[in-house]
């Protein structure tokens, strides 16, 4: 299942499965985890939360280029192709679009010197925006868990799966 090993630019190795477990807390967690409670921490509403919300979503964010760097550089070392697969389209995506509503957030929602704190149509854009992004990075996360375990284990599959399906209805709603 989590076979191999993955060779760094310094010519060093890792077993497979201790770097997936480090690129999983970073970039899955970063992306699925951190964004989720950053949903769940705005939904409480209030200043503090909403800047606590922002805070949370960016480190997030930041964790995840952290992953997306180390799988780029391995990507290089192995001489592999990149973006050649659903998972790494749809984390590529994640990631500029998450990208994209932070700085949104940031520049027209943030609590003390948004340009626009107050518009109703930028804060619904921006919840369902994000919304679309955490789906889209559900969608990377099980595509990339598919390919990992492969097609055949559905048990597998959705034995690793059920946190996210669990998780779903706390960060959508």
């Amino acid at each position: 299942m989590l076979s191999g090993t993955i060779m760094m630019a310094d010519g060093t190795s890792f077993p497979h499965s201790v770097l997936t477990i480090i690129i999983s807390l970073s970039l899955h967690t970063g992306m699925v985890g951190l964004m989720g409670t950053a949903t769940l921490t705005k939904k409480r509403m209030g200043y503090t939360n909403t800047k606590l919300h922002g805070m949370i979503a960016w480190a997030g964010l930041m964790s995840s280029y952290a992953g997306f760097y180390v799988i780029y550089q391995n990507k290089n070392t192995m001489g592999k192709d990149h973006y050649t697969t659903l998972h790494s389209k749809a984390g590529l995506a994640v990631l500029v679009g998450s990208t994209m509503l932070g700085m949104a957030g940031g520049v027209f929602l943030h609590p003390d010197f948004g340009i626009d704190k107050q518009n109703g149509l930028i804060r619904t854009g921006h919840k369902f925006a994000s919304r679309g992004m955490l789906g889209l990075a559900w969608l990377a996360t099980l595509s990339g868990l598919q390919t990992l375990i492969g097609e055949d284990d559905v048990k597998g599959l959705l034995f690793f799966a059920a946190p996210l399906v669990l998780a779903a209805p706390f960060t959508l709603l």
